[in-house]
């Protein structure tokens, strides 16, 4: 790949609140993508769960975005803007970005996985309450911060 290459098993992807395009969690999916075509992705998977809500909001196949992924995120949005089945308003994309922002686990077994990572991470943090509180705290504690 030409463009730099995030190397997963040494620092975490961005956290899912980065924005691109206004959408969240796309920044830490493109992570995730061009470090798994480069055999680097370590323990983070492409495609996985929460990059499937992004790529189902806007109606893109996981496959042919990985094919855009030399190109830089700039790039990589213009190609998603283009060919995007689900045509987003900015209005759409904001009040979805909102949601996800909010999200937290809907059902016992997703409690259950949310509540285990949480435990290993920082059993004794009371401000996580949300996936993306749960997944920036895993990311810092994975990596030697004590969170």
């Amino acid at each position: 790949m030409s463009l730099h290459t995030p190397d997963l098993t040494k620092f975490p992807p961005r956290s899912p609140r980065v924005r691109l395009g206004g959408y969240v969690i796309l920044p830490r999916c493109l992570d995730k993508g061009r470090a798994t075509l480069a055999g680097k992705n370590g323990e983070y998977h492409y495609a996985c769960p929460l990059d499937q809500g992004f790529l189902e909001f806007a109606g893109i196949d996981p496959e042919a975005l990985k094919k855009e992924l030399g190109k830089s995120d700039t790039e990589v949005l213009a190609w998603i803007t283009a060919n995007a089945k689900n045509k987003r308003t900015a209005p759409e994309i904001i009040a979805w970005t909102c949601w996800q922002e909010k999200r937290s686990p809907d059902n016992p077994d997703s409690r259950d996985y949310f509540n285990s990572i949480h435990k290993a991470g920082a059993p004794t943090r009371t401000d996580i309450s949300t996936w993306f509180d749960v997944l920036d705290m895993d990311d810092y504690a994975t990596f030697g911060g004590k969170a």
